[in-house]
Order: C-alpha cells, then sequence, then structure tokens
C-alpha cells in the first residue's frame, strides 16, 4: 500500500505540473514515445512488451511512469550482482553423474531431451537414487510434512511463499521450537509481500527467541523499488539433506482445508528422499546467502542419500528473473512440444503469450490429447476472466477444458505420455514465467508419475467440461469483461 501511494502521490504531481505547464505534457508525450521505442527493439516477449508499448502511447502521461516502476524485467545491477555471488559455487554441488544420464537415454532417450534442457538452462542434474511420493490434497501431505519434521537430526530449512499464522502453522511452529531447543539447526525463509496482514507484529521476533533463524525476502519498504516486482513463490522443505518437499502448497489454513475460501482447495506436493535433495539444499542456501548477503557453507548441508530401491529419475530445478531463460515455461513446452500421446495439465490461472498458446495449440492440432484442469471459483476476481478468454482459441485447436467445480484448483501439475511428469510452484502465467522464483521437480519413469495421472483422472470426475458450443453462447457482458480484463493480463 506504501508504494501505491507513493506512485498515486508522484502521478498526481505530474499530473499537476502537465496541467499548469503544455511544455511537461509535451515532454511526457516525447519520452513516452522514445520509451515505446527502446522496448519495441527489447529482446523480450513479443506479447508482453507489445501490451506495455500500447499502455504507454495510450496514456502517455502515467504509462511510461507506470512501466518503469512496475513493468519490464528489470534487476538493478547490484541486486544481479548479490544474486550471482550467491550462486557462485553452485556447480561444485551440482555435478552431473555421467553415469545418471547415460542411463536415461538408454531407457527413454526420447524423454531425456527433457532433462538435458532443464541441465542445460537451469544448471540443476537429473538424479536417480531417489524416491517420490505424490501427495494431494493438502490435508494427506500435512500429516507426512509433521512426519517429517519430527524426523529432524541435524538441522530443518523451511522457505515459502505465503506463511501465515493458524492451525497449520501452528502445529509446525511447536515442532520447530522444541527442535530447536534440541539442538536442530532451523531456518526459515518467507516471502514479505506473499505473507503481508497474515502474520502479528512480534512474528519474527517471536521465532527469533526460540532459537529460529528466520529471513524475509524482499522486505516491502515505502519506497519505489523495481525489484518489489519479483517475489519468492517457492515453496521448499529440506530435512537433514535427507528429505525435501515442495509443491503448490503454502503454510496456511486454507491449504489443508481447515477453513474454506473459495470452496474446496485442490492443493498437492511432493517428497523426495535422496540424492536429488542435493538440488533443494542448493537452492535453499543460495536464496539464503542473497536475502543475508553473508556467506553459508553448503558442504555442510549436503547429506549424500542414495535409496537402492528408488525407480526412475527426478530432476528439481529452479527459475528466477536473474537471466532470460525461463526454464520453468520451457520445460512447459518441451513436453508440450515432445509429447507422443497425451499432456494433462493443471493450474490455478492460463495467462498464456504466444509461444505458450502456440504450444497448446499445435499439440492438439497434432493430435495429443491436451487436456486442462483450471479452477471453477477464483482466488482473484480480476484473474478468472483473463484464464477464460483464452478458452475459445484452446477449444477451436482441440484442447479440452475442465473446470474443478468443488472449489480452487491450485496444483501446478504437468504429466505426459505414463513418462514424465511435473510437480512444483510454476504457475501457467507471466508471473511465474517471468518474475517470480520458482521451483520444481521433473520426473521420468517414477511411480509418482501414474499417480498423478491417475489422481488427473479422477478430477476429471468432479469437473465439468467446457464444450466450444458452450462456450460461444455465454453472455455478452461475460465477452466483454474477458476481453477487457484480457488487455492487462502481462500485468498479472
Amino acid at each position: 500500500m506504501l508504494i501505491l501511494f507513493q506512485i498515486a502521490v508522484l502521478i498526481t504531481l505530474i499530473y499537476l505540473l502537465s496541467v499548469k505547464f503544455l511544455w511537461v505534457y509535451t515532454l511526457f508525450e516525447i519520452l513516452s514515445i522514445l520509451l515505446a521505442i527502446v522496448l519495441i527493439c527489447k529482446k523480450d516477449n513479443n506479447y508482453y512488451k507489445m501490451s506495455w508499448v500500447v499502455f504507454i502511447l495510450a496514456i502517455p502521461l502515467f504509462g511510461g511512469i507506470i512501466y518503469l516502476i512496475w513493468g519490464g524485467n528489470r534487476i538493478f545491477p547490484h541486486i544481479k550482482k548479490r544474486l550471482r555471488h550467491s550462486q557462485r559455487d553452485q556447480g561444485m554441488y551440482l555435478v552431473q553423474n555421467l553415469h545418471v544420464e547415460s542411463r536415461l537415454e538408454y531407457e527413454d532417450l526420447h524423454h531425456s531431451r527433457q532433462s538435458k534442457y532443464l541441465r542445460r538452462e537451469s544448471g540443476y542434474p537429473v538424479y536417480s537414487g531417489t524416491t517420490t511420493e505424490y501427495l494431494s490434497p493438502g490435508e494427506v501431505l500435512f500429516p507426512r510434512l509433521l512426519e517429517e519434521l519430527e524426523s529432524a537430526k541435524n538441522y530443518i530449512f523451511i522457505e515459502f511463499f505465503i506463511l501465515s499464522e493458524g492451525y497449520m502453522w501452528d502445529k509446525i511452529q511447536s515442532i520447530l521450537k522444541r527442535k530447536a531447543a534440541e539442538g536442530v539447526e532451523v531456518k526459515i525463509i518467507f516471502d514479505d509481500f506473499g505473507s503481508i496482514m497474515r502474520q502479528g507484529r512480534d512474528f519474527v521476533k517471536e521465532l527469533r527467541s526460540e532459537g529460529i533463524e528466520v529471513s524475509v525476502f524482499n522486505p516491502i519498504r515505502p519506497s519505489v523499488d523495481l525489484f518489489m516486482n519479483n517475489r519468492n513463490h517457492r515453496k521448499i522443505v529440506v530435512i537433514d539433506g535427507k528429505v525435501a518437499i515442495t509443491g503448490g502448497f503454502n503454510i496456511g489454513d486454507e491449504y489443508i482445508n481447515r477453513v474454506r475460501m473459495f470452496g474446496y482447495w485442490m492443493d498437492s506436493g511432493l517428497i523426495l528422499k535422496g540424492d536429488a535433495v542435493t538440488s533443494f539444499v542448493v537452492m535453499f542456501c543460495n536464496m539464503w546467502r542473497f536475502i543475508n548477503s553473508t556467506d553459508i557453507n553448503i558442504r555442510r548441508y549436503i547429506g549424500y542419500h542414495s535409496e537402492p530401491a528408488a525407480t526412475g529419475f527426478a530432476q528439481p530445478y529452479c527459475d528466477g528473473p536473474l537471466d532470460n531463460r525461463n526454464p520453468a515455461k520451457g520445460i512447459y513446452m518441451q513436453i508440450l512440444n515432445t509429447a507422443q500421446r497425451y499432456v494433462y495439465i493443471t493450474s490455478p490461472y492460463l495467462i498464456l503469450d504466444d509461444e505458450m498458446l502456440t504450444a497448446l495449440c499445435l499439440a492438439a492440432k497434432s493430435g495429443i490429447d491436451v487436456r486442462i484442469i483450471t479452477p471453477a471459483k477464483w482466488d482473484k476476481w480480476y484473474v478468472h476472466p483473463v484464464t477464460q478468454y483464452y478458452y475459445e482459441d484452446l477449444l477451436k485447436a482441440g484442447v479440452k477444458i475442465y473446470e474443478y467445480t468443488p472449489g480452487f484448483m491450485h496444483s501446478k501439475l504437468f504429466v505426459s505420455d505414463d513418462r514424465v511428469a511435473t510437480v512444483g510452484t510454476v504457475n501457467m502465467d507471466f508471473r511465474s514465467f517471468y518474475f517470480h522464483f520458482e521451483c520444481g521437480v521433473w520426473m521420468c519413469g517414477t511411480p509418482s508419475v501414474m499417480d498423478i495421472k491417475r489422481q488427473f483422472n479422477s478430477l476429471l470426475q468432479q469437473s465439468s467440461e467446457i464444450t466450444l458450443s458452450d462456450w460461444r453462447r455465454r453472455p455478452l457482458g461475460q465477452k466483454l469483461k474477458q476481453s477487457l480484463f484480457h488487455m492487462f493480463a502481462p500485468f498479472m
């Protein structure tokens, strides 16, 4: 709110000056045109930058200012330097086991290309020797999370976008407090914006008094800071370097259906045990370094622990706004482009750029069975019309769309051809693909792949299919609202 207040004050001052002095208005007209030209020449997503160009030229007095504050994916050089410095030695711990890579190629040459893509673009290797346990919904995952926290002997790392006080947090905090008293090292990272108005005034102070280390990502301050647009959307739990947990869920009572804000909340998570946990150790330590600008010895937290009974391959990965590689978006497109039979998707949001829309449509037009489940009930009233805006193009291409009628679909899942799947934090929208720090796990040939497929088929039974004929008959007011809100899609 403080940032919005400052922006409002700035815009008001410019408006008053422009009314009094014509040259001020003319100057901003010229600057807006120059900014639009610069933006067109940028190597950026075409749909995103052209939306901003239209906005800037349509409102020349304010459009350029709003773009400079909120637009683009610009990070100040000193922040980029800190980000790179925090990752300076990660290559030492993310060495690809060539035997594992060769075995993946031998067992599944076709899908091994997806792994190679992730390795090249994210820097994170593929592992064998890792078990995966897919758990959904949140109230099924939660007891397992508590069980794993209870098993901690050396350390617990927790990193979430939203950390909200309530029943779920109380159960977790009681374990963390006891473990810290026993000498277990406990570190917590949460995003300040994601957790705003969800915690008491003394929340952090209380945790620190209990021996728990806390770092707040990108605190909200009364300043116009371009980096405020970049949030830490990751969900990571690491225990003793042997167990890692990730998925779509945050810490809050709605995620385990203790409270129902938007009907039944459908979410998911993945528990990993074995070699692949190393990647999550590195992710967390890098983020801790970045936030605190202090060193942390990653090696002491790595607990090499191969699971000999594990089948298949797991490849954790992360993404962020440091560069334009966008592996989180890229792996979704890789799965779509290489599918041979089907791709099933769940996502709370469907805010697509031209590349993703084309990939979905081309897959369906090529005979691939593409199915998407989105929520029938939504958490953001202004986002859902944008999600629905894309339905017609997708339906015409042959994509099958379903809306989850019991409530809010928050899982972010891809599963394809009974062989590969992803579980993680990555929504199908501009914020996840370009602005936020995200993470996920790509799997090939693990039992969890089929668990995800079985759940998807079960969710279809609870969802309402959207047909093209019915969709075209929707009320005119609904069509106008979807078209209007779609104009702001890149900003959501």
